[in-house]
């Protein structure tokens, strides 16, 4: 089955209405039982085009080294980014869907230029005063919020590989958090650490 490819028809429909700076959202990290959620937010000119536009995509469905080739692309290409995080003390502390929103809110108050409207991946931010549309699989339709969620993965994954000099027991780098077989092992063989989020299960079992 041919895969749906973001375009920039959501961002350039906002621009003949008068919205100028357009910033997609996204964000990664909502299931691993280690480690932050990361959102990010891009703003890319009005009007933009590259050839590799035609590579962006949701970064799922992407390589690691794709991810790679696109982040600095991306980070040049842009008026602006911002990035906002999530650690495992607030996720435990607030549950994962608010942690969620606080991290996308973070990300849109770090962006350098204040965004006219919003586009965002499934999720709605009634905290933010800013005009926006939530879009459900975003990431497979618009080029901005596709663009967020490789900014957000890339930045996640690097953050993983720092936790794992930090807890070199758990092989962050390699499953950076994720319910893996080697990961839940070596869960039962050393317990949880300070980056695993206690209120997520099996971790949950494991807190004295």
């Amino acid at each position: 089955m041919r895969r749906q490819r973001p375009t920039l028809a959501e961002e350039n429909g906002l621009a003949r209405r008068g919205y100028r700076f357009v910033a997609g959202i996204d964000e990664v990290g909502r299931g691993p039982l280690a480690g932050p959620t990361v959102a990010a937010a891009v703003i890319l000119p009005p009007g933009f085009e590259a050839p590799w536009l035609d590579l962006v995509h949701d970064s799922k469905q992407l390589t690691a080294r794709r991810r790679e080739s696109l982040f600095p692309c991306i980070e040049e290409a842009c008026v602006a980014i911002g990035i906002g995080y999530a650690g495992p003390d607030v996720i435990d502390s607030v549950g994962i869907a608010r942690a969620v929103r606080m991290a996308m809110c973070c990300a849109v108050g770090n962006l350098s230029q204040p965004p006219d409207f919003l586009l965002i991946d499934y999720m709605a931010l009634s905290d933010l005063a800013i005009p926006q549309k939530n879009i459900t699989r975003g990431d497979s339709f618009s080029v901005s919020i596709a663009c967020a969620s490789i900014i957000a993965k890339v930045t996640r994954d690097r953050l993983m590989t720092e936790l794992d000099g930090l807890y070199p027991h758990y092989g962050f780098a390699r499953h950076k958090g994720y319910g893996t077989a080697e990961h839940l092992e070596c869960l039962r063989r050393f317990g949880p650490c300070p980056a695993h989020r206690k209120s997520f299960a099996p971790v949950r079992g494991m807190v004295d």
